[in-house]
């Protein structure tokens, strides 16, 4: 084994089972890493100096191969579903000896970075990774150590990533080749068949959506979050596209972080160090920060350029339209560093509301904030099949299903615990649609949507007139300022009173038909705070 770079002599690379035969490069600069995936014509550079890369046969995550292992430590905790499917220890321990055998036979690419920005609950995390833009990645989404930790590391948590290694559905016990498995137990992570990077961050995601809640009373969160000048803490709950990175990024507040935090007994933690952002579209006048980040040290994932050039076009979906950036948070000129804040004095919930009747914001009652929580819902315009104009409801539970290893409603329940005990005003933002469902009304004007916030934050809707949603029961304000009052009521800009009536009651019922699978688990308050259809 030849050994280029840095690795802690209390974790030597053999710890993790790996006798490499070739070169382990071993936590190494971003910079020297770009260089790597240059010199092995694995990506090329943009314009703005990022390296441009391509995931190959996956874009996306597949959450149909994602598993855990089924143990003493999970069998009776793990919430077994879609999302939590189990895979036998056997198994498990026959794979991991062929990846390990499969990465050593080749050079490797070792990370070694923290998760979690809070030192009671910071992990240590080694990727071992066959490409060097996956040992990239790592570096940006993670928390980067400094030289004195790097010689103390120790990883209480290992990835193995190989993307080119394909597993044998039939033998291996994986749906196909490409596989996601978490062993709790033996606190190992194998990745294969899958170059798309989003699955390393995910896995880590996961892990600590078990770990913290059932171990250390902290609760996870998929979410957004940023501090005011005052100190306030804020945190950002929403689906994709319902605004979570855009509304976070304010240019008057301090990013926390954009996607992963906990809250814990003295406020809450961003779990990484970086950003993974969507490009598509993106434009520097819509989203300054991200088209700034954009510079050497930042990875762009599927991208294609304008031909001739290495100018990213990102409105070009050849690729996917789940085009990516990652970056450390460093490249955010108001990223706060550590990335931890207080207690949120607000909480907000973001849904895109294509059917155009939820209000464009509301204040929650706790009940209310845990049933929309549980919900997790916006409804997306399916524009991607020819001739389909309708809105399609999506619901993800706690705003990110795939990722929860327990019961929705334990998050729910330590949700609810943490409103009662630190009194933040809870908001349900609808960016959605206004005067009617997509196809006859308009996008909310983000304007409107900013100014709303902004009026909720600073305090200015702590003592306006409300009014009742008849069917959802929603509290709306009657006035905020920067905003037209006719908007704030969804009923009064649509042409037909008695066709949005109905509309509602029919977007009741999805939200009531979605909930009866967590009836048997939820407090009865919670389910009374659902809508009346």
């Amino acid at each position: 084994m030849k050994l280029q770079g840095f690795v802690s002599p209390s974790a030597p690379v053999e710890t993790s089972g790996i006798k490499p035969a070739h070169t382990v490069f071993a936590n190494l600069s971003p910079s020297e890493l770009v260089q790597l995936s240059l010199d092995r014509n694995l990506g090329s550079l943009s314009d703005q100096g990022a390296l441009m890369i391509l995931t190959g046969e996956f874009t996306g995550r597949s959450p149909q191969d994602k598993y855990t292992v089924d143990d003493a430590l999970t069998h009776d905790v793990v919430d077994w579903n879609n999302f939590n499917q189990p895979f036998p220890e056997d198994k498990f321990e026959s794979l991991l000896n062929q990846v390990r055998g499969y990465l050593s036979q080749r050079d490797i690419f070792l990370q070694d970075n923290f998760a979690c920005a809070h030192p009671d609950y910071r992990i240590g995390v080694r990727v071992i990774a066959e490409l060097p833009w996956s040992a990239q990645f790592a570096s940006n989404m993670f928390i980067r150590p400094d030289r004195q930790e790097l010689e103390k590391f120790v990883p209480d948590w290992t990835i193995y990533n190989a993307p080119g290694f394909h597993a044998e559905a039939a033998s291996h016990g994986t749906r196909q080749h490409n596989f996601s498995i978490i062993n709790f137990t033996r606190k190992i992570i194998l990745i294969g068949g899958s170059g798309y990077t989003g699955e390393i961050k995910k896995s880590i995601f996961t892990i600590l959506n078990f770990e913290l809640p059932h171990l250390k009373n902290v609760l996870s969160m998929h979410c957004s979050a940023n501090v005011g000048p005052a100190g306030d803490t804020t945190v950002f709950f929403g689906l994709s596209g319902t605004g979570k990175t855009t509304l976070s990024a304010d240019p008057n507040r301090m990013l926390i972080g954009d996607d992963e935090h906990g809250w814990g007994e003295d406020g809450v933690f961003n779990f990484e160090g970086g950003c993974y952002a969507k490009c598509i579209d993106l434009t520097e006048e819509k989203e300054p920060d991200i088209f700034r980040a954009i510079k050497p040290g930042a990875i762009l994932e599927n991208v294609v350029c304008y031909p001739g050039t290495n100018q990213p076009d990102y409105a070009h979906s050849g690729v996917t339209e789940n085009t990516r950036v990652s970056y450390p948070l460093e490249h955010i000129r108001n990223a706060l560093k550590p990335s931890r804040g207080g207690h949120p004095k607000n909480i907000v919930f973001l849904t895109c509301d294509a059917y155009g009747i939820l209000p464009p914001i509301s204040r929650l009652s706790t009940a209310q904030a845990m049933y929309h929580f549980i919900s997790g819902y916006t409804a997306k315009v399916a524009g991607t099949e020819a001739g389909v104009t309708e809105p399609k409801a999506t619901f993800s539970a706690c705003f990110g299903a795939p990722f929860l290893p327990l019961h929705p409603t334990q998050y729910a329940r330590m949700l609810g615990e943490r409103i009662d005990r630190y009194k933040p005003q809870i908001w349900l933002v609808n960016t959605g649609w206004t005067g009617g469902p997509y196809g006859v009304g308009s996008r909310m004007k983000l304007g409107y949507t900013r100014a709303m916030i902004t009026a909720a934050l600073d305090g200015k809707l702590d003592q306006a007139d409300y009014q009742t949603h008849e069917v959802f029961g929603l509290q709306f304000p009657t006035s905020v300022p920067g905003v037209p009052s006719e908007v704030l009521n969804p009923a009064s800009t649509w042409s037909d009173p008695h066709e949005y009536t109905e509309k509602a009651r029919a977007l009741a019922g999805l939200f009531n038909r979605n909930f009866d699978k967590y009836k048997d688990k939820a407090a009865a308050d919670v389910i009374a705070a659902g809508p009346k259809a």
